[in-house]
């Protein structure tokens, strides 16, 4: 079976899968239950389609507290110890201000201002120079 994606169900968030990345948005708040739903949907997808790239889409979250900070590690964390890599796009100023100020650095996340940069980066080889547009 070769499902787009995995959910929305009651609690869960939806993971769409665009050949080996998948792509998941947040909007608004992401509670406790949620948040573990898709920490498990999330390893399963990566395991289950052989993913080689998340993509995390934060633009429609207007707050990013400590506990969606130590979320977004531990999927990062997750997903690079099952071979894929992690980026958040959509990240407004003042969020990525907020994280600072809380001491967040989110270790195994790379970020990119927009989906299409994010799976232009999933797309690189790792390792290889990267190249600047003028």
């Amino acid at each position: 079976m070769n499902e787009a994606f995995a959910g929305p169900a009651a609690g869960r968030v939806p993971v769409l899968r665009l050949g080996r990345v998948l792509l998941v948005t947040l909007q608004g708040d992401l509670h406790d239950n949620t948040a573990q739903q898709l920490q498990q949907d999330l390893s399963e997808t990566v395991v289950g389609s052989g993913a080689t790239g998340v993509v995390i889409d934060i633009s429609g979250v207007e707050i990013v507290d400590s506990f969606l900070g130590r979320v977004l590690a531990e999927i990062a964390a997750q997903s690079g110890l099952l071979a894929a890599r992690t980026v958040i796009v959509g990240m407004r100023p003042a969020v990525a201000i907020t994280l600072v100020e809380l001491g967040l650095t989110l270790p195994g996340l790379h970020t990119a201002l927009s989906t299409e940069a994010a799976l232009e980066l999933l797309d690189a080889r790792p390792g290889a120079p990267r190249q600047e547009r003028p």
